[in-house]
């Protein structure tokens, strides 16, 4: 746990708690290490980069935070509630109407346009915004009623994380969504999602191989071969548009 001096004050509570953790996968005869004893908290309103190189671990410690996977063993809370022992039925309703995903694929409805894309989701949250309004908040009002096909990736991108966010999620997890697009276009797709965490206070956690997004973070923790090897905290963040690559 982060000791109260370095903590910052709009960090009110932490939202996920991970101890111990492990995961792993039988490949046929196989056993594949994908997490070894991980330890970590998130906090309600900060913004964390998982960095680290494929295999490293950053997908599945995501997955199972956002009950997309199961631990093989170890805690994971949310909230104070235990993810580990949550039944189907309890991890469906938790990524339904707690979490907002993005993936480095947009999957976006071909037939159906980006106001009509973030509908999807908002017509079963419980809580949601106006699609109008999550699709101001990423900067694409005026392609509102564009189809998928008639945007650019980034916008595709941007979408996305509309659609991720129309429930209002308080939760975010981003994998590698940046992955697919080239820095100028990747730079805005990062100030959405900075912009989202300010304004709502969304707790998000990024996942990218790319170091130099880590500068945007509150903290950087490093993965590697399954295992944490670091968490830095930045006492000074960098925006968006000051990272290159």
């Amino acid at each position: 746990m982060i000791d109260k001096e370095e903590k910052p004050d709009h960090w009110e509570e932490i939202v996920f708690q991970v101890r111990d953790l492990t995961k792993i996968y039988e490949m046929g005869e196989v056993e594949v290490h994908a997490l070894r004893g991980a330890n970590l908290e998130l906090y309600s309103g900060e913004l964390v980069v998982l960095l680290g190189p494929s295999g490293s671990g950053k997908s599945t410690l995501l997955n199972i935070l956002g009950g997309l996977d199961t631990a093989t063993s170890g805690f994971v809370s949310y909230r104070g509630q235990e993810l580990t022992k949550a039944s189907e039925q309890d991890l469906t309703e938790y990524r339904r109407f707690h979490v907002g995903f993005v993936f480095q694929f947009y999957n976006l409805i071909p037939s159906l346009t980006a106001r009509e894309n973030v509908a999807v989701v908002t017509e079963i949250a419980k809580n949601p915004m106006a699609p109008e309004e999550a699709l101001a908040l990423v900067g694409l009002t005026d392609r509102r009623d564009h189809f998928p096909a008639q945007l650019s990736g980034g916008e595709q991108q941007r979408v996305a994380i509309a659609r991720a966010i129309s429930k209002n999620p308080e939760v975010l997890l981003c994998d590698e969504p940046t992955g697919a697009l080239d820095s100028k276009t990747g730079i805005v797709v990062l100030d959405a999602l900075d912009r989202i965490n300010r304004e709502l206070g969304t707790a998000t956690a990024i996942i990218t191989h790319n170091a130099d997004i880590a500068g945007m973070a509150d903290r950087v923790v490093h993965l590697s071969n399954g295992v944490i090897t670091e968490i830095i905290i930045n006492k000074v963040k960098k925006t968006p548009n000051e990272l290159r690559w």
